[in-house]
């Protein structure tokens, strides 16, 4: 059975909340990797940033759809996601983009699962975790990988 030790990237690139977008951007594009977990201090995972989140900093503005009715606002959308937008596009550090929540799996975790769970949460990294600790990343391309050995 193929799980996540025996097909995960173990020589993981991060970065820090307080490095620069600029500086992320350039790990991504020298390294040819998609994105990269973010660690504190103390070596904690505490959020991934991809590709997408740098993409998404330059996105138009989307200003949320109100209807004024008797001299009251009624958003036809939730204005938090206007608020987190204008965050991320004024941003000049990756704490300010990255993904907060991570889902994370474990080394013993089957392809299966790790496929699943990158389905249906449109996840294209899992970081790997033994406790507390980073210990490997895997990414789309690593199952496809194992695909093509006969995984």
């Amino acid at each position: 059975m193929t799980i996540a030790k025996n097909i995960m990237t173990k020589n993981v690139y991060t970065v820090t909340p307080e490095m620069t977008i600029e500086r992320l951007a350039r790990i991504l594009i020298n390294h040819k990797i998609s994105g990269v977990p973010v660690l504190d201090d103390n070596g904690k995972l505490i959020g991934i940033v991809t590709e997408n989140d740098l993409i998404s900093q330059k996105k138009r503005l989307h200003i949320p759809t109100i209807i004024n009715l008797f001299d009251s606002f009624i958003y036809l959308e939730n204005p938090k996601h206007l608020e987190e937008d204008i965050k991320k596009m004024a941003a000049v550090k990756v704490g300010d983009i990255c993904t907060r929540n991570v889902i994370t799996i474990k080394e013993d975790a089957p392809l299966e699962e790790i496929a699943t769970i990158m389905s249906e949460k449109g996840i294209h990294h899992l970081p790997v975790v033994k406790g507390d600790k980073l210990v490997g990343i895997v990414g789309k391309a690593d199952i496809v990988k194992a695909i093509a050995k006969g995984a």
